[in-house]
């Protein structure tokens, strides 16, 4: 008898329609903010249930605050440090609470699958992530307005960064800076934002007459943060090192696939004394603050206004659920400074 007493809630009427709580409430409400496909999905799940709304209930698709979900590989790396700023500085004044969902960096893809399944988010931003046809279709199928950051895909809002223009401006700086042997820090564990990079850095180095050399193109050992870190610089700085030990032929100049790894090598190159540079230029990728301290050049990648843009559309898209997506790709930004200053010829 006392299991019977317990009534049908709207959180497991979310869960049996695999949507938001907010999406049910908006069905309850008959507001015409919904797909027909969701509609009837919860529909079904409330006859199922034999759901009777309460009160609060119904008044939770316009209730404030909502959530906004952000699911996003790491929340301790700088590069997604800034862009959720960008997201929170904009978000100020919004009755909106923030949920973040740390997917993990070592298979982002799939861990996100399940993330749609809670049916706790009103809207969501996906960092870093790409798009999968199941994603697509818990999307779809969710109703929940949705932007990319980092990726593409034809059918969703997205601010993406031109990660090969990073790549292709940074080896044309260096050749122009006099550097004839310019190599690359890469992440042990390839990322297609790291390999767009590699691939812009090669096509400028060929623009220019010059033949990279493989042996210049160096990870280091560790795989935190697929080795985006200081601690990969830093030892892909000792692979170098042990290269001009052992009389090999070394990089005169070297691209880092983000600033972390470029503040790790140039740790590395100065505990071994050598000069940056004087003996190897240096350069970074993202625009953390720290660089600028260290005079390190960089490409600026622009995250605090990918952040602020992706919600500044999200917002936009609550507030009128037909509006056209938006699809931008930011250009990076050299900024150059004493780590790879010019050659005297």
């Amino acid at each position: 008898m006392k299991s019977r007493s317990k009534k049908t809630t709207i959180y497991q009427v979310a869960k049996r329609a695999g949507v938001a709580i907010s999406t049910v409430s908006r069905v309850v409400n008959k507001s015409p903010n919904v797909s027909e496909t969701t509609k009837l999905k919860v529909e079904k799940a409330i006859e199922e249930l034999n759901f009777r709304p309460q009160a609060s209930a119904r008044l939770l698709a316009t209730q404030q605050p909502q959530m906004l979900a952000i699911a996003v590989p790491s929340f301790t790396t700088p590069f997604y440090n800034e862009i959720l700023k960008g997201i929170k500085d904009e978000m100020r004044g919004r009755d909106l609470d923030i949920m973040i969902y740390n997917t993990g960096s070592a298979n982002p893809e799939k861990a996100i699958d399940s993330f749609f399944d809670r049916g706790t988010a009103d809207a969501v931003i996906i960092l870093s992530i790409e798009m999968t046809s199941t994603l697509e279709k818990q999307i779809a199928s969710s109703g929940i307005p949705t932007v990319l950051i980092k990726s593409q895909h034809p059918s969703f809002s997205y601010i993406d960064l031109d990660d090969y223009k990073g790549g292709w401006i940074a080896a044309k700086h260096l050749t122009q800076q006099g550097f004839k042997k310019p190599g690359m820090i890469l992440p042990v564990l390839a990322t297609k934002a790291s390999e767009r990079r590699r691939k812009g850095f090669i096509d400028a180095l060929l623009d220019a007459g010059l033949t990279p050399v493989k042996e210049f193109f160096i990870t280091g050992d560790n795989t935190k943060h697929a080795g985006f870190t200081e601690e990969a610089g830093f030892e892909a700085a000792q692979h170098i090192i042990e290269m001009r030990n052992r009389g090999e032929q070394v990089p005169d100049a070297l691209f880092c696939s983000n600033d972390t790894q470029a503040v790790g090598a140039l740790y590395g190159f100065n505990q071994a004394g050598i000069s940056v540079p004087e003996e190897i230029a240096l350069m970074g990728y993202d625009n953390i603050k720290l660089t600028r301290y260290l005079e390190l050049t960089k490409m600026n990648q622009h995250m605090h206004e990918a952040g602020v843009e992706a919600t500044r559309q999200l917002m936009d898209m609550l507030d009128n659920p037909d509006i056209s997506p938006l699809q931008k790709v930011i250009e990076p930004e050299l900024v150059v400074r004493k780590s790879t200053q010019k050659r005297a010829k």
